[in-house]
């Protein structure tokens, strides 16, 4: 082994970080959704429109789950029939890179 190796090892902060985001983008479809809201608030038809072929339960959900997590806000307007928005927060925006890398990893195969 040459002494200019360096052996590296990753942290339990590390491994825990890396887990945490692989949750989130690692469910089908989140990565689509947050390209899509990537280009601004969408609401809940344009967004399964822009996406394709996904069941509208599906859907809410990994909206929902975006929510709780705080990487999209939901506006909900009082009127009939009910209009809702939604929109990637501050911290939403991180995954602005993750999504670039994804697309540019595609390009490449």
């Amino acid at each position: 082994m040459s002494s200019s190796y360096k052996k590296y090892s990753m942290g339990n902060k590390d491994l825990l970080e890396i887990s945490k985001a692989a949750k989130i983008i690692g469910s089908k479809w989140t990565l689509l959704i947050l390209n899509s809201l990537l280009s601004g608030t969408k609401r809940f038809g344009q967004l399964q429109k822009e996406v394709g072929e996904i069941n509208p339960r599906t859907l809410s959900k990994r909206l929902l789950d975006l929510e709780k997590e705080g990487y999209i806000k939901k506006r909900v307007y009082a009127q009939v029939p009910p209009k809702v928005e939604y929109s990637l927060t501050n911290k939403g925006m991180i995954f602005k890179a993750v999504v670039r890398a994804v697309r540019t990893c595609g390009e490449g195969m």
